[in-house]
């Protein structure tokens, strides 16, 4: 059984016809439809029908497939790391990151962690990729060996997987400047109740917090609109949309727009999960920018406790 065999087999998994998995290999039709011959005559099993001229997987296949994605797994951590070596050296930093984090907190720990190496020349800069995600993409990058680490909410299974909690923090409630309970220091349920609300999605983790923290108060939610990030439900607060719930870290981006941020009486916690690949060892950039990174959230739930006053 040769490795072509296995690689064909996976791209016909992944694209469903011969025609684009040829596409993918870059090999003709034909090449692809022996090698498929090859694979099931040497297995003894029979890993397609053919279903008006579809190709449809048998479970045999569908078993198969997991094993062989697991050693693809680890060929494409091998292919990130030698690109990375070939291209920036051991000055290059990958991270995967969810909204929350992504869009204001990680570039201001990126621009601290500039401004240290600025004052240590010749200390060089390394090449920075930032991919912000969904937490389930970041999840399955690092789990990948596709980033150096990633920063995800807390609603997905981490069983396997190295992870700890790098930030947990009670929840805000954003709203437009005027708003009627922007009087209010602290907002309570019965006050969050009676306003347009705009929600997380369902299956958000903190989503869930909150309605069973309203539900002991015996009230629920006039949700006008939910989405997937924190950000979009501030910048629907801010323009007017209505009220949301979100992680104090993104309120920041938007209190310095006039977004108005005030506490909720009851607490609904918002956790950021730190993760890393289970056999790699970070980078001294990698390390020193996790120290950076913590120094920064030091410095924004300082920002927040002034803004909360």
């Amino acid at each position: 059984m040769r490795f072509t065999e296995i690689e064909t087999f996976r791209a016909l998994m992944r694209t469903g016809t011969t025609h684009k998995a040829a596409q993918l290999l870059r090999v003709t039709q034909p090449a692809v439809s022996q090698s498929l011959k090859r694979l099931e005559t040497q297995a003894g099993l029979t890993l397609f029908q053919r279903r008006s001229g579809r190709l449809v997987p048998t479970p045999e296949a569908q078993a198969l497939i997991g094993e062989i994605d697991r050693v693809f797994i680890g060929m494409d951590a091998i292919e990130h790391r030698l690109s990375s070596l070939r291209d920036f050296g051991l000055g290059r930093m990958e991270i995967s990151c969810y909204p929350a984090f992504g869009l204001g907190f990680l570039p201001r720990a990126l621009a601290s962690l500039r401004a240290q190496l600025d004052l240590q020349p010749p200390t060089r800069w390394p090449q920075v990729s930032l991919q912000v995600l969904s937490s389930k993409d970041v999840l399955d990058r690092v789990s990948r060996g596709a980033c150096d680490f990633g920063l995800m909410a807390d609603e997905l299974p981490l069983e396997g997987i190295n992870h700890s909690t790098f930030a947990k923090m009670s929840g805000v409630v954003v709203m437009p400047s005027g708003h009627a309970l922007a009087r209010f220091k602290k907002i309570t349920p019965s006050q969050l109740a009676e306003v347009d609300f705009i929600a997380l999605n369902p299956e958000d983790a903190s989503r869930h917090r909150l309605e069973t923290a309203l539900a002991s108060h015996g009230v629920s939610l006039r949700v006008a609109a939910h989405t997937p990030y924190a950000a979009s439900v501030c910048e629907m607060a801010l323009r007017g949309l209505g009220v949301g719930l979100v992680n104090p870290i993104t309120a920041l981006d938007y209190a310095e727009r006039g977004l108005v941020v005030r506490r909720l009486s009851v607490d609904v916690q918002f956790a950021c999960i730190l993760v890393l690949p289970g056999d790699k060892v970070l980078s001294r950039t990698a390390q020193s920018f996790l120290a950076v990174m913590r120094h920064q959230l030091a410095e924004d739930e300082r920002r927040l406790k002034t803004l909360l006053k």
